[in-house]
């Protein structure tokens, strides 16, 4: 498992490229990129390197925080994965691809596609520590240039697909499985929206053949019925640099993200999913689960039954559990 912070040669890059920036501008740039996405905005709002740079500060901890999320549960799934080429689709300024590096050591070809130029100079110049693979980071749309990717073990689509119209993302989906030879990654925002949005991309892969890694347990239809919706959070710790930018008193943050993984090849059994933070009380703890057959429900496991309550005391929202 990896840590959802940032790695130390990250933050010493972002802090070298901020060395004497005055922060006030650069807190203010974050804040008119943040409302911007907010408002239905996409990263065409990104227009130089002092909003590159904002974005990154304010964005890139709890992105790549999340991306690490989701491939621990991929690497947790699937022990044997050691994909030597990684294609990171809208890859901003390199998020994804840190966290995969970090995660899979094994990885030597790196592809990035992205069409904001400024983020793809922080990128490159963030990416001096990446030592042992190639670099290939190409400025397109991502919309017409995946096509024209080479296919990779690995591809990454973090919080870009949102970006598209709706009508898009069908074709975008499809592309994007065929330029994987193994794993499919897809993070969105924690919301109902990012739900939906990772739901239609799985029953479209699934019926081109996909697999689900995670988070699910199964290949069937969510079990789950609107108002609520599978999203999970990771929490991280916020550094001096983060708070200011952000503006923010908290010394940590919880990202909230939908994800789904997904592999040409069966994984076979897996473990159940906890869907929400686990509810203690004085006689038991309950665990809100996603099943392997398909169903969704709640778990009661008595403190008194000391052996199955030690399995599960240290269980957290998102984790994997085996229950007999």
């Amino acid at each position: 498992m990896i840590s959802p912070d940032l790695p130390p040669a990250l933050r010493a890059a972002l802090e070298h490229c901020t060395h004497g920036l005055p922060r006030g501008d650069i807190a203010a740039r974050a804040d008119a990129i943040s409302r911007t996405y907010r408002d239905g905005g996409n990263s065409t709002t990104i227009r130089g390197d002092a909003d590159a740079l904002a974005y990154a500060l304010a964005r890139m901890p709890a992105t790549y925080a999340a991306v690490a999320a989701c491939l621990n549960a991929l690497t947790r799934a699937c022990v044997n994965f050691n994909p030597e080429s990684l294609l990171d689709v809208g890859a901003g300024p390199g998020t994804a691809t840190w966290a995969a590096l970090a995660a899979c050591p094994s990885l030597r070809a790196l592809t990035l596609l992205d069409a904001n130029a400024a983020l793809r100079r922080l990128a490159l110049a963030l990416a001096g520590e990446w030592p042992g693979a190639t670099l290939d980071y190409r400025q397109a749309d991502a919309r017409a240039a995946v096509a024209t990717m080479p296919p990779a073990d690995l591809v990454i689509a973090s919080y870009m697909i949102g970006e598209l119209a709706e009508q898009a993302r069908e074709t975008f989906a499809a592309e994007l499985w065929r330029k994987t030879r193994d794993t499919l990654l897809v993070v969105e925002p924690g919301t109902p929206a990012g739900y939906a949005r990772i739901l239609a991309l799985r029953a479209k892969l699934i019926g081109q053949g996909a697999h689900v890694v995670a988070p699910c347990p199964h290949d069937a239809a969510c079990p789950l019925n609107a108002p609520d919706w599978c999203h999970f959070a990771q929490r991280l710790a916020r550094s001096r640099a983060h708070r200011q930018v952000k503006g923010a008193a908290l010394p940590f943050e919880d990202e909230k993200f939908s994800y789904v993984v997904l592999t040409r090849e069966a994984a076979g059994p897996r473990p159940a999913r906890i869907l929400a933070p686990p509810l203690l009380t004085k006689a038991d703890m309950r665990l809100k689960l996603c099943r392997p057959d398909g169903d969704a429900g709640i778990a009661v496991i008595p403190r008194r039954d000391k052996a199955a309550y030690a399995g599960v005391r240290r269980l957290g929202w998102g984790d994997a559990v085996v229950l007999d």
